[in-house]
């Protein structure tokens, strides 16, 4: 691999670090960078997946003096949860040719994309509602399903898992926060393990990816405390509408 394309990718991995720090769609920035530096989009997915778990573990142990338990579902039957959609996710992605992977990824990064941009008025919507499913095993259907996505395809995580617990109930922002931290660190964990065991995840670049995002959450956490929430936004939407433009394009 050229130095440019390292370099690319490197710049992606920091850019996507400093993004999730402050509002999410990291992946925005990683998946289209490792396929334009020529990893097949399977393998390109479950890489920049591994890239950002440091991120998602340090902000999960950030959190975890806010954990409680939202109503309806206990810490254990979240995590139990969140391990079991995350594995589901991660093997069908791992059964998903490149081809067919390669016609849903523009439609994907669409999706996350409006996710992102409407998410947080819907979650907010949610939450002044009071809405909660009618039973916990709907709870645990809807964060089940939330898990599956999680591990297979990343974009637009964070909205999904706010909308769930908001459904359940959760009213407090930071519990959310630290119990949608727990989530996507649990189920992306044990989709990169399952991702690395069938030998999707490409080590010599995920690894130099990893200490780039880590180094830009790092950067991430100063700068949100400088830079106003709307331009962070913008930016991420508009990053995320290029690529899924991009995409439908080479599809």
């Amino acid at each position: 691999m050229s130095l440019f394309s390292m370099g690319l990718l490197l710049a992606a991995a920091f850019f996507a670090g400093v993004l999730n720090a402050i509002a999410g769609g990291g992946s925005f920035l990683t998946l289209p960078a490792l396929a334009l530096a020529g990893v097949p989009l399977v393998s390109a997915n479950a890489t920049g997946t591994a890239a950002l778990l440091p991120g998602y573990v340090f902000s999960a142990w950030a959190f975890r003096r806010d954990l409680s338990s939202p109503a309806g579902i206990s810490l254990a039957g979240l995590a139990g949860w969140s391990l079991a959609g995350g594995a589901v996710g991660a093997a069908l992605l791992l059964v998903t040719s490149n081809e067919v992977f390669g016609k849903l990824i523009p439609w994907l990064l669409l999706a996350a994309t409006a996710l992102f941009a409407f998410g947080s008025r819907w979650v907010a919507r949610l939450r002044a509602a009071g809405a909660r499913p009618a039973s916990p095993w709907a709870a645990r259907a809807c964060l089940f399903a939330v898990a599956v996505y999680g591990g297979y395809f990343n974009g637009g995580l964070g909205i999904l898992l706010l909308a769930v617990l908001a459904l359940l109930g959760e009213s407090d922002l930071n519990a959310m926060n630290g119990a949608k931290n727990l989530v996507s660190a649990l189920l992306t964990a044990i989709a990169v393990v399952l991702y690395a065991a069938d030998g999707a995840v490409v080590w010599e670049l995920a690894l130099p990816m990893m200490l780039a995002a880590s180094a830009g959450g790092y950067a991430g956490a100063v700068l949100a405390r400088r830079l106003p929430a709307a331009v962070v936004r913008g930016v991420v939407i508009v990053t995320g509408a290029v690529m899924a433009v991009i995409f439908f394009l080479r599809a």
